[in-house]
C-alpha cells in the first residue's frame, strides 16, 4: 500500500518557492525539482485561492503594510543586510501603519510586570491600552472539573482557572482595534484564539524553564535537550 504523501514544508531541502537569484519579473523554477510532498503540487488549488483572497481591498491592503513592516525590519549597510528592530518595535510600527489607536492586552497573571512594562511602552506611544489578565472572574478550578490532587498549590484552597474566553470577550466587548496575547499557556492560548473576533498578534509565549524562549528547546536538542530527539543528532 502506498504511503501517504502530505506537505512537509520543515523538510523541504530545496525551497523551490523561494525561488532566489531569479529576476524579480521572472518566471518560478520547474516544480519537477521540488520533492513529492511539496505543497505547491500536493495543493496548487489553495495557493488559487488564496490568491483570490488577496485581491480583497481589505486583504490586499492589510497583506501590503505586513510585508512593508518585514522589510523595514532590516537595513542595507556597507557590510551587508542586517536586522533593526526588537518585536516590541515591530508592533508599534505596524499599529500605526494600520491606523489602530486602541490595542488589547490579554496577559497571563505570571506575566504581569512583563504586561505592566508592555502597558507602558504603548502608551507612551500614543495608544490606548484596554488590559485583561487570565485570571480575571476569579472563577475556581472546580467550575470546569479540575479535581483537588491537580491544583498547582495546595489542594484544600482557593485556585482561580485561568479564562481565556472571558479574556477574549472582554476585548471584544472593548472594540480594541488588534488584541496582543502575552504568555498565555499552551491550550488556554488556542482557546483565547480560537474566541478572540479581532485582530490578533502573539508578542511572547508561555515557557516556564527557559523565559519564554521555547526555541531555545530546539537550539540545544543537540546538547543539554538531546532528550527530545532521542540522542538523534
Amino acid at each position: 500500500m502506498a504511503k501517504h504523501v502530505y506537505p512537509r514544508c520543515a523538510l523541504c531541502p530545496v525551497k523551490l518557492c523561494e525561488n532566489k537569484g531569479a529576476p524579480a519579473d521572472g518566471e518560478l523554477r520547474s516544480l519537477d525539482e521540488a520533492p513529492p510532498f511539496c505543497v505547491m503540487k500536493l495543493m496548487p488549488e489553495v495557493f488559487e485561492e488564496a490568491a483570490a483572497v488577496y485581491e480583497q481591498p481589505d486583504v490586499a491592503d492589510f497583506a501590503l503594510k505586513a510585508s512593508l513592516q518585514e522589510a523595514e525590519c532590516y537595513e542595507k549597510t556597507p557590510d551587508g543586510v542586517r536586522t533593526r528592530l526588537p518585536r516590541v518595535e515591530e508592533l508599534i510600527q505596524f499599529a500605526r501603519k494600520c491606523g489602530y489607536t486602541t490595542l488589547g492586552l490579554a496577559h497571563c497573571g505570571g506575566l504581569a510586570e512583563e504586561a505592566r512594562l508592555l502597558t507602558r511602552i504603548l502608551e507612551a506611544s500614543g495608544f490606548t491600552v484596554v488590559s485583561v489578565m487570565c485570571k480575571s472572574g476569579g472563577v475556581p478550578k472546580e467550575r470546569i472539573g479540575v479535581p483537588s490532587e491537580c491544583k498547582i498549590a495546595n489542594p484544600d484552597e482557593w485556585e482561580t482557572m485561568c479564562n481565556p474566553i472571558a479574556q477574549a470577550k472582554v476585548l471584544n466587548k472593548a472594540g480594541v482595534d488588534l488584541a496582543i496575547m502575552l504568555g498565555l499557556c499552551i491550550g488556554h492560548d488556542t482557546l483565547f484564539i480560537k474566541h478572540c473576533e479581532v485582530p490578533l498578534t502573539i508578542l511572547a509565549v508561555k515557557d516556564r524553564v527557559l523565559g519564554h524562549n521555547p526555541l531555545a528547546a530546539l537550539y540545544t536538542s543537540g546538547t543539554y535537550y538531546r532528550r527530545l530527539t532521542g540522542g538523534i543528532e
